[in-house]
């Protein structure tokens, strides 16, 4: 017992105390050692407790999308000791304060780093005993949480951005992959379309008098003409693609298939080709329908590079405005722009979900930072695809009303437990597996809503129908009522009820 007097009063955390709050200390205390790697708590174990490092070293992990991240080292050694973003001394030698203060769990993993580690460990009701008994304590241990608070900050912000720029690139990638190989497709292709092209006209050439020709130069020409096939029965194609391919056959064209392929796709029967080929003769049948073909064929393959090619500039733009690359970090712009560009990013996630948009007419433009404002859409939407698992409706709404730009994005998705509601802004906590999310989401979101644009977020949610809402103030630099940002609290459209979140976020460290 003389021994661990001897190291507690050693330490900066209880150098202020009176011998008689050492004596009680002491009594209260757990003592424990550690083997290398042993683990002294467990992130989301819901018993926290208070830990005073004595000797030796701690690594403290999280696990993000299934791969451990160090968060940060604790050591009695001063060669160990991590002192990123100015770390206090003091803050190496204690944890699991965070937790006790906000009534939670563990939201990181605490190892032993060394064979000789060794901790103190005081239960909840000792920790706030302690804090009652002992004021000095209260004095080294706020100035270290204040740290964490701001050091958890940055950490936050940069895995945001990391994970921005993830959710960016994966998107860009998966929709520049259809484009991108409709050209190298159609680029592979077109050469030898070309060479059949030429091939054909020459056969034609050779047996069509000037009559068959024109004749065939108008059915060309009506090609060009032709509306957009209307949406189509399957079936009904197939069977017109073989009815053509047969009758092809029969004439003796040797590209029977491929004329039968694209005339079907552009919607067309027998009955309609039969029509615009009276005036060629039955021996230069074959070479009309075989160089008709190869005209479809080649045509078909430039069209696809017409299409493509502007989809790559509109991608490439989009994302462009989704970053706002080369912009002033602070301008007007229209907040409709970035929920769309939002969308384009993240179409992939929304396979199999009805997106639709509620965008009031004639909606003013706001003024602020519209690259970080998409993190925040990003953010919402990729929340809300995932909660409805590929099925159901995404509605976004958009609404100018009482000096604000309200954005609402709504899904029709499982829905956040009524428990979890009030601490869906808070840092670190997440409703998803250990693993599978950060639990930064929505926290810097609310940060960029708040503090960055004196605006509000708030939450509602019931199964079948979860509300995320936004009010950004239409002035700069002010909110609606000329007032600092509000803690999130119950709001939604007239007529709805449910629960919603009636606290902001708190402060976000890991308590480590």
């Amino acid at each position: 017992m003389s021994d661990l007097r001897a190291t507690l009063r050693s330490l900066e955390l209880f150098e202020r105390l009176t011998e008689e709050q050492l004596d009680w200390l002491v009594s209260v205390s757990r003592p424990r050692t550690l083997a290398d790697g042993e683990v002294l708590f467990h992130d989301g174990d819901p018993d926290a407790e208070f830990h005073v490092l004595l000797a030796g070293g701690l690594v403290v992990t999280k696990v993000v999308d299934g791969r451990e991240e160090v968060l940060t080292r604790h050591s009695t050694e001063e060669e160990g000791a991590d002192g990123h973003d100015g770390k206090p001394s003091a803050a190496h030698r204690f944890t699991g304060e965070l937790p006790l203060l906000t009534e939670g769990g563990y939201v990181a993993t605490a190892a032993a780093s060394g064979p000789a580690t060794s901790v103190v460990t005081y239960p909840r009701q000792v920790f706030f005993e302690m804090l009652g008994r002992c004021h000095g304590v209260a004095a080294v241990l706020l100035p270290v949480l204040a740290w964490r608070i701001k050091s958890s900050e940055v950490q936050a912000r940069k895995r945001a951005t990391v994970e921005a720029l993830g959710t960016l690139a994966a998107g860009l990638a998966h929709e520049l992959n259809n484009p991108a190989a409709a050209v190298a497709r159609a680029a592979q292709e077109l050469g030898p379309a070309v060479d059949r092209l030429v091939r054909t006209a020459q056969s034609w050439g050779a047996v069509a008098d000037g009559a068959e020709r024109a004749v065939l130069d108008r059915l060309a020409a009506g090609l060009d003409a032709l509306p957009p096939p209307a949406t189509s029965d399957p079936l009904a194609q197939a069977d017109a693609e073989e009815e053509l391919a047969d009758w092809a056959e029969e004439t003796g064209a040797e590209g029977a298939g491929l004329l039968a392929a694209g005339l079907a796709d552009l919607g067309l029967e027998l009955g309609w080709l039969l029509e615009r080929l009276e005036g060629v003769t039955e021996p230069a049948l074959p070479a009309a329908l075989d160089h008709l073909a190869a005209l479809l064929e080649t045509r078909a393959l430039t069209a696809e590079l017409r299409a493509a090619g502007p989809r790559i500039s509109q991608l490439v733009a989009a994302t462009r405005d989704y970053a706002n690359l080369d912009r002033a970090p602070e301008q007007r712009f229209a907040v409709t722009e970035g929920l769309e560009n939002t969308l384009v990013v993240l179409r992939a996630k929304l396979t199999g979900i009805t997106v639709v948009r509620a965008y009031e007419e004639n909606l003013p433009e706001l003024t602020g930072y519209p690259s970080e404002l998409n993190q925040v859409w990003t953010n919402l939407v990729d929340n809300a695809a995932e909660a409805m698992e590929g099925s159901g409706t995404l509605t976004l709404r958009v609404r100018a009303e009482g000096g604000c730009m309200v954005v609402e994005v709504a899904d029709t998705g499982r829905g956040i437990p009524e428990e979890s509601l009030p601490r869906v802004f808070e840092p670190f906590y997440t409703t998803k597996d250990v693993g599978k999310g950060t639990g930064l989401g929505l926290h810097l979101s609310y940060r960029i809503v708040t503090q960055r644009h004196r605006g509000s977020l708030t939450a509602r949610s019931v199964p079948g129908d979860t509300r995320m809402t936004v009010r950004l103030p239409l002035a700069p630099g002010r909110s609606a009522t000329n007032g600092p940002p509000r803690p999130p609290g119950p709001s939604g459209p007239p007529g709805r009820s449910g629960p919603s979140s009636p606290s902001s976020p708190s402060s976000p460290s890991t308590g480590s």
